[in-house]
C-alpha cells in the first residue's frame, strides 16, 4: 500500500466517442427527458397522495414505482446533463460509490415493484370478490416498506463495500467511468487488485433480482391471460388483454436490455458491444421506462383521467376567483 493514496475523484465519460459538436444537443435532449420525468412522475405522485379515492393498492404500487423512477432520474440525469452542458465530468469517488449504490438499489426496487404489481393484477382478475380482503392497503404498505428498506438496498450495500475495497487504494492515474453514470461494472474496471469476486457476487445478485421477479411476473400474466380467455365475456376480455399487453411492454423495456447487458458485460466472450452501444442500452432500460410508466400504468386508467380532469378544473376555477 506504500506510494498509493486513496482515489479522490473519477471522471464521467458519458457516451464515449460522441463528437464535440453534439454535446449541446445531447445535453438539451437529456434535460428535456429529465423535465418530462419530473412532470409526469411528479404528477402521478401528487395525484395519488392528494386524492383519497386513489388510495387503493394498485395506485399505491404505481406511486411507489414512479417515485423510484423519479429518484433514479434525479440521481443520474443532472450529472450527465452537467457533463455535456458545462463540461463538468469529475465526480468525487465516494459520491460515485453512493450513486452506484442508489442506481443498483433503485433498479432492484423497480424489479420487485413490477413483480408486486403483477401479483396484484392476478389477484384482482382471478379473485375479484376476495381482492379487497387479500390485498389491503395496510398489507401493501408493509410490503412496500420492506421492499424499500430491506430487499432493494441490502445486497447492494455489500456490493458497494466490496467495490470500494478493490478500487479505493490504487495509483492516482485518471479514472474514467466509460458510461452514463457509476455502475458496479464500470467502477470495478478501475480496480488495481483482483475484482473477480466482487464482480461474480454482483452478477449473481443481479441475476437473482432480475430473473426471480421476472419468472413470477411471466407466470402471473400467463395465469391472467388464461383466466381472461376462459372466464371473461367477449366484451371484457379485449380490455383486460390490452391492459396486460401494455403492462408487459414496460416489463420488456425494463428486463430484456438489462439482462442482455448484464450477460455480455460479465461474460465478454459471448459478444463484444461497443461502449456507445452499451451506453445507449443502459439509457434504454434505465431511463426510458421511467418516462413510459406514468402513461402506460397511470394516465390510461379512466379513473385517473377523471381525477386529473377534476384537479385541473379546480385549479382553473381558483384562478378565476
Amino acid at each position: 500500500m506504500e506510494n498509493q493514496s486513496a482515489v479522490s475523484e473519477v471522471f464521467l465519460v458519458g457516451f464515449p466517442g460522441l463528437p464535440q459538436d453534439m454535446h449541446s444537443l445531447l445535453s438539451t435532449a437529456m434535460f428535456l427527458v429529465y423535465i418530462f420525468s419530473l412532470t409526469a412522475n411528479g404528477s402521478v405522485i401528487c395525484l395519488v397522495t392528494l386524492n383519497a379515492s386513489l388510495h387503493q393498492p394498485m395506485y399505491l404500487l404505481i406511486a411507489n414505482l414512479t417515485t423510484s423512477g423519479l429518484l433514479f432520474d434525479t440521481v443520474t440525469l443532472p450529472k450527465l446533463i452537467a457533463r455535456y452542458w458545462f463540461g463538468s465530468s469529475s465526480i468525487n469517488f465516494n459520491v460515485c460509490l453512493f450513486q452506484m449504490f442508489l442506481v443498483h438499489s433503485l433498479g432492484s426496487l423497480d424489479s420487485f415493484l413490477l413483480m408486486e404489481m403483477a401479483i396484484d393484477r392476478y389477484v384482482a382478475i382471478s379473485q375479484p370478490l376476495r381482492y379487497s380482503l387479500i390485498i389491503t392497503n395496510k398489507r401493501l404498505v408493509v410490503i412496500c416498506v420492506i421492499t424499500w428498506i430491506v430487499l432493494a438496498p441490502s445486497t447492494n450495500a455489500v456490493i458497494a463495500m466490496q467495490t470500494s475495497e478493490v478500487v479505493l487504494y490504487c495509483p492516482s492515474s485518471p479514472k474514467n467511468i466509460n458510461t452514463l453514470f457509476c455502475t458496479q461494472t464500470t467502477v470495478t474496471a478501475l480496480a488495481c487488485r483482483d475484482a473477480t469476486n466482487p464482480r461474480k457476487f454482483a452478477f449473481v445478485c443481479a441475476m437473482v433480482v432480475l430473473l426471480l421477479p421476472l419468472g413470477v411476473i411471466l407466470l402471473s400474466y400467463f395465469l391472467i391471460l388464461l383466466e381472461i380467455f376462459t372466464s371473461f365475456r367477449s366484451e371484457n376480455w379485449q380490455k383486460a388483454f390490452y391492459t396486460c399487453a401494455t403492462h408487459l411492454l414496460v416489463v420488456t423495456l425494463y428486463y430484456m436490455p438489462r439482462i442482455f447487458t448484464y450477460i455480455v458485460t460479465n461474460i465478454p466472450s459471448i459478444i463484444i458491444i461497443k461502449p456507445d452501444i452499451n451506453a445507449l442500452l443502459l439509457f434504454s432500460f434505465s431511463n426510458v421506462p421511467h418516462m413510459a410508466n406514468p402513461i402506460i400504468y397511470f394516465l390510461r386508467t379512466k379513473e385517473i383521467r377523471q381525477t386529473l380532469a377534476k384537479s385541473l378544473q379546480r385549479i382553473k376555477y381558483r384562478k378565476k376567483l
